[in-house]
């Protein structure tokens, strides 16, 4: 429970500051153009994105990469953490029990 709340708040946190970064962009350029994720991915670890496309392309299933993975990875990245962080912070919402009355009936 306490895990999926971590990774909540820590992919709320990255898409508040990828999102952060976008309304600096926008500043400096006065044009709205977010970063998509695969952009983001491969300005942090190129060769990662490259490892990972080659391992899901060779040995997964080669159509998942084209249609589906590339399709995320053109996302504003921000939205690609905001959505999951949210989705998880509701998920794993920490539920207050209700208090026992005092009144017994």
């Amino acid at each position: 429970m306490i895990i999926g709340r971590i990774i909540g708040w820590i992919f709320l946190a990255a898409g508040l500051m990828v999102l952060g970064h976008d309304a600096l962009m926008f500043l400096n350029t006065e044009s709205w153009q977010p970063i998509p994720l695969g952009q983001l991915w491969y300005n942090l670890d190129a060769q990662g994105l490259n490892l990972v496309q080659a391992i899901i392309q060779r040995y997964l299933f080669p159509g998942l990469w084209d249609p589906t993975i590339t399709t995320v990875l053109l996302w504003p990245a921000w939205l690609d953490f905001l959505v999951p962080g949210i989705l998880l912070s509701i998920i794993f919402f920490k539920r207050r029990k209700p208090r026992e009355s005092s009144f017994s009936a």
